[in-house]
């Protein structure tokens, strides 16, 4: 990958700006990555007491692998979020659950905010994202593990249109199975400020 990668996804989402997803740099985008999972409100994405180095040997990995895939979300020209993907069979979370033909797994994760809250922000970003997801036909259903007890993001992810499913036991927590199947509500996979 070349050292700032360019997007690979647009989108103008109205009352919001302009939606761009690009691939996660390593080298570029590691300091960026560091002040974001390091933070307290990112504790469970389980990077808290990683250094820099750690955080861009992990993007690197993640950019080496052809089943996963790391991104960052732009909202006209500023990064407001962290998204991976993934292929449930090639992940330790296909086993622990009955992985289905077109499942596609997900982990995301809202930038801190620059000022006070912004009503929809959040949503608006994962619409975008669940957008540029589920423009390949191939995925017909997501799959997103949060932490089980992060209720917030589980809340997130049923106001987007997910379904609970069970919980599971996954080396570094227990996580909440939450499943989208495109098409049951079309409402989650169109970018708004709801």
């Amino acid at each position: 990958m070349t050292p700032t990668s360019e997007p690979v996804w647009r989108r103008h989402v109205d009352g919001f700006g302009e939606v761009t997803v690009r691939p996660v740099a390593p080298d570029t985008d590691a300091d960026l990555i560091h002040d974001w999972v390091t933070r307290e409100r990112a504790r469970y994405w389980g990077m808290r007491d990683a250094d820099r180095e750690r955080v861009r040997d992990v993007y690197a990995y993640v950019d080496s692998l052809p089943s996963h895939h790391a991104y960052l979300i732009h909202r006209d020209g500023r990064p407001v979020g962290l998204f991976q993907t993934y292929e449930p069979t090639a992940d330790p979370v296909g086993e622990c659950y009955d992985v289905q033909p077109g499942d596609f797994g997900i982990h995301l994760m809202v930038a801190p905010p620059d000022g006070g809250p912004e009503p929809g922000f959040t949503g608006a970003v994962l619409g975008a994202f669940l957008e540029f997801v589920l423009a390949d036909p191939a995925h017909r259903r997501i799959v997103a593990e949060p932490d089980a007890r992060n209720d917030r993001a589980i809340a997130r992810l049923a106001r987007a249109g997910f379904v609970p499913g069970p919980q599971i036991d996954l080396p570094e927590k227990r996580a909440q199975l939450m499943f989208l199947v495109p098409g049951e509500d079309q409402s989650a996979v169109r970018p708004s400020r709801q």
